[in-house]
């Protein structure tokens, strides 16, 4: 085969730095999940959905068959941090946190996960970040230690 073709679908999950609420602004969250679509979009990464709440983000995307996860990952942090950090002088101290989830996401499955994501702000008046991380690690089977997983 000449060409090589790929559609592999991950949901990516990362927070704020010490799950700080930065991101509490509403204009601002959503101007950041525009500009993070835009991010992936640059890395040939077509996103499908970005959301989040005040403490962190989802991204539903198909990775390019030229980016890998790490590298995606890499670049919409180290990008986005810069420009919300140009938004406002009380977002000086904005950072991510280091590490990241990212999970597997069959096609059939595109649906219910933009759904999930775009439901956050209802989904977390009853569960925190951290236990909604934890459901994801626990439903992916992915061993973690608690001393870690957290910064």
């Amino acid at each position: 085969m000449p060409q090589s073709l790929a559609k592999i679908l991950v949901h990516t999950v990362f927070s704020t730095k010490d799950r700080r609420p930065f991101l509490r602004d509403r204009a601002l969250r959503e101007e950041l999940h525009r500009y993070l679509g835009g991010i992936l979009a640059n890395l040939d990464c077509q996103p499908i959905i970005v959301g989040g709440v005040e403490d962190h983000v989802h991204l539903l995307c198909a990775l390019s068959r030229t980016c890998t996860a790490v590298e995606m990952v890499k670049e919409v942090k180290r990008s986005s941090s810069l420009w919300v950090k140009t938004k406002s002088p009380e977002l000086q101290d904005f950072a991510w946190q280091n590490g990241y989830g990212i999970f597997s996401v069959g096609f059939s499955q595109i649906g219910p996960v933009r759904d999930y994501i775009a439901g956050q702000e209802e989904h977390h008046r009853k569960v925190s970040f951290q236990d909604e991380f934890r459901l994801l690690l626990k439903r992916y089977e992915i061993e973690f230690d608690e001393r870690y997983v957290w910064d």
